[in-house]
This record gives C-alpha cells, structure tokens and sequence, in this order.
C-alpha cells in the first residue's frame, strides 16, 4: 500500500529539522560575516553560474525569506520521507538540479537567484499528484488537504514581481510532476516483480 507518512515518522523528523536547522546556520553566517553568501546563487547563462544550481536552494535573502520557506519545507519534506530515505534523496535530487537547470536557462540576467522554492514547489507537485499515479486513495486524500493550504502558492509559477523567481517555481513543479511519475513507475516495476510466478507442471 502506498504509504503517506514516514515508515520512521521521528527520524524523518529529526532528519528535517536538521536540515532546516542548517539553513538557518547558513543564513546567520551569510547575516554575520562579509561572505557574501548570496552572490553564489545561480547566475542564468554564465558558466560561472552553474555552481550556483547546486548551493542556491540553501541560500536566502534574508530572514524573511527563510522564515516564508521554514514552514512548508519541514511539512512538505516530512511528507516526501514516507518513500523512505532512498526515495527521499533522488525525488529531492531530481527537483533542486531540474529547477536550477530552469534557472540558469531562462532567468534573469546579470542575478543570482536564490531559495529553497523552487525545491518546495517540486515537493507540493509530487506529492499533489502522487496519487493519482499510483491510484491511492490515501495518498489523493493527502493531496487534497495539502492543496487547501498550500495550493495557492502554486500561482507563483506566473510572472510577476521581478524579485520573485516564477522560473524556479515553474520548473520546480515541473520537476516534480515528472518525479512523481518516475517514481510511480519504479514502484510499480517493483511490485510487479514481487509477484510470484504460477503456473501448473504438465
């Protein structure tokens, strides 16, 4: 049965509030020390730029950017943990490198993009359609709810105010439609595996 919460709800927990504790440790260095951190986001079109794919979701410009990103990332990735752990790091994986991908393509010029969205707006898609892939009542159920309260945000995939990056929202969620289907697939093949072979001796 497809699962919608974590097989081990208080390590995944743990693991998410590590993570964001993290986060929130990365900031304060950025707040404190004349690093800079925010210029290492993803710089669209510039070679130089591309590093940025994988250290911008960890950066944030400034506290109220994070606090906006806290609440939804520990919810949304508690939830994505029910695959377990495996599953966890490759629909993730698959989100932050695909959103950053859309970044650097097709953003702004001469601007490093930054935050956590784009990997939470991959979150919300998956696990708004994982459901329907796998045809799992619980799993839609849990859709429905996650869609109550969260499914406006989803409107941030339009263009709109320039300091807000409707590119990494928009293939964020794209890139979490397609995990959802990849990893609906992949559990299928599995189970499809598992079944045992009948059949009469003659």
């Amino acid at each position: 049965m497809a699962r919608v919460l974590p097989a081990r709800p208080v390590p995944a927990a743990i693991t998410m509030l590590a993570f964001t504790v993290a986060l929130y440790l990365i900031e304060l260095v950025d707040q404190l020390t004349p690093l800079n951190l925010d210029d290492d986001g993803i710089v669209s079109r510039r070679v130089s730029g591309l590093p940025g794919i994988i250290w911008a979701p960890l950066l944030h410009g400034g506290w109220d950017h994070l606090f906006a990103n806290t609440v939804p990332f520990l919810v949304l990735g508690f939830l994505v943990m029910a695959g377990g752990i495996g599953q966890f790091v490759a629909v993730t994986a698959l989100i932050w490198i695909l959103s950053g991908l859309g970044v650097w393509l097709v953003g702004p010029s001469d601007t490093s993009t930054i935050g956590m969205s784009g990997v939470i707006f991959g979150w919300l898609v998956y696990l708004l359609v994982r459901g329907f892939f796998a045809r799992s009542p619980a799993q839609i159920a849990v859709a429905v709810v996650l869609f109550a309260v969260w499914g406006s945000i989803l409107l941030g995939v339009i263009p709109g105010r320039p300091e807000v990056s409707w590119q990494g929202h928009l293939f964020g969620a794209l890139a979490g439609l397609l995990a959802a289907f990849v990893v609906s697939r992949a559990d299928s093949a599995s189970r499809g595996s598992r079944t045992p072979a009948t059949g009469l001796d003659g």
